[in-house]
């Protein structure tokens, strides 16, 4: 199992680097409604600059102290609730504007990882 986790931890950690870091100004098909990018979409969904900006800043860092769980397992826990939460926040944005099922799946597939990664800190 801890190799399964692993990856998870991994995957989760990139996916969101890749997100925020390599991919805001990116047209998806995963975007919110018909936004260009990361910024439009938290506008499409009613949400302030500063709480796009805040997100952010909880995302990155809680994917880094993902990276950083291999070698302090302590974060792993935390890091993973935290983007378990967020996880929930996203779905629930997606399901409130009507998105799709194709755009709503990436934060479906994130949220399950994170709470697998949760369930595996808690109980190793």
């Amino acid at each position: 199992m801890d190799l399964f986790v692993s990856f998870l931890k991994v995957t989760v950690a990139f996916g969101i680097l890749n997100v925020w870091l390599l991919r805001p100004n990116k047209k998806t098909p995963y975007r919110g409604g018909k936004t260009k990018n990361l910024k439009e979409e938290f506008g499409f969904y009613g949400l302030p600059h500063w709480f796009f900006c805040l997100v952010g800043v909880i995302k990155i860092s809680s994917a880094i102290a993902l990276l950083l769980s291999f070698s302090y397992p302590n974060l792993s826990l935390v890091a993973s609730s935290i983007i378990f939460s967020l996880m929930v926040g996203a779905i629930v944005m997606h399901i409130k504007s009507g998105d799709s099922v194709k755009k709503t799946l990436p934060a479906v597939i994130m949220f399950i990882m994170s709470g697998v990664i949760c369930f595996y800190s808690f109980y190793p």
